[in-house]
């Protein structure tokens, strides 16, 4: 067992964190009874924190990690190749923004915001260089001192969160991304849809799906994490994934919203995942700009096992 306690370096929306003690009830047994892990693959990484859960409570051999979002994947390799870099970056950051006072921090915020947008259009998002520790760097900056801490983007990919007011935003967590480099090592990182993690996956392996939620109404925001959002077709084409990866043996399990909180004759996912182990467990909504709504919902937990 590995003696490390790596959490969530971004606050994603649907993170998982909260959600651990009933993910980790439903693992496999034999994974459960030896500890160990020969071959994990997670389609939609997201925050992690069921990764990292797993890589500090279980000997993983080899970790396979994709997501569609490629800032995130670009803020994923940074801290599993230059950390430190990464860090002293983050320290000069934190000590400009947080000698402002909050007026000016408002403004050093939108300057920011700014950059990593207009950053975007020239940006090279395909070979590792050291414009990607300065873009993992403001989108750190941009996640811990935004409104809710909460990564929306606007159809054109810009990020479009406001300003929000902290007294004292901790935008670096050193003690953090040192856990998280060590966490991410032995783990091959992949800016991809989910279908390409087919390649990866072999009988026995465990396979943890997290796309973003189908929307509860018609008016949530689950589904902006990415530009191009995650429609009922693809929450279709994930299910005949599953389909597949299950007659290959793998072991899976995969968490959604459950759409009976609004809808009792709402079968969508019960008649995509028929014949499998449904499970509807309680859970918080976090992210919602009414404060009235962040009450108890279900989520489900589905496996093949």
């Amino acid at each position: 067992m590995n003696k490390n306690n790596a959490r969530p370096f971004i606050k994603w929306v649907g993170g998982k964190t909260q959600l651990l003690k009933e993910l980790q009830d439903r693992l496999p047994t034999p994974i459960i009874e030896n500890g160990k892990i020969k071959r994990y693959i997670e389609p939609f990484i997201g925050g992690g924190a069921f990764f990292f859960f797993l890589k500090n409570n279980y000997n993983i051999k080899k970790a396979f990690i994709f997501d569609i979002n490629p800032e995130l994947i670009i803020a994923y390799r940074v801290v599993q190749r230059d950390h430190e870099k990464l860090v002293n970056a983050l320290i000069e950051i934190e000590d400009y923004h947080l000698q402002k006072s909050e007026s000016e921090r408002k403004e050093h915020y939108y300057h920011i915001r700014k950059l990593y947008n207009q950053q975007m259009q020239k940006f090279d998002y395909d070979n590792y260089n050291l414009d990607w520790i300065e873009r993992t760097k403001y989108l750190i900056f941009l996640n811990k001192t935004c409104y809710n801490g909460l990564y929306r983007q606007n159809l054109k990919g810009e990020f479009n969160v406001p300003f929000g007011r902290y007294k004292n935003p901790k935008v670096l967590d050193e003690s953090n991304l040192i856990a998280v480099n060590k966490a991410l090592q032995n783990t091959e990182i992949y800016c991809a849809d989910f279908k390409l993690s087919e390649k990866y996956i072999e009988k026995e392996n465990l396979v943890y799906l997290d796309p973003p939620y189908r929307p509860l109404s018609k008016t949530s925001n689950f589904t902006t994490y990415a530009k191009n959002g995650f429609l009922d077709e693809d929450q279709l084409r994930l299910a005949d994934f599953f389909h597949k990866m299950n007659k290959r043996g793998a072991y899976l399990m995969l968490s959604n919203s459950d759409p009976k909180n609004i809808d009792n004759n709402d079968y969508f996912f019960d008649d995509a995942y028929r014949g499998y182990k449904i499970d509807r467990i309680p859970a918080k909504r976090n992210i919602n700009s009414n404060i009235l709504k962040r009450g108890e919902i279900s989520e489900l937990i589905i496996t093949n096992y």
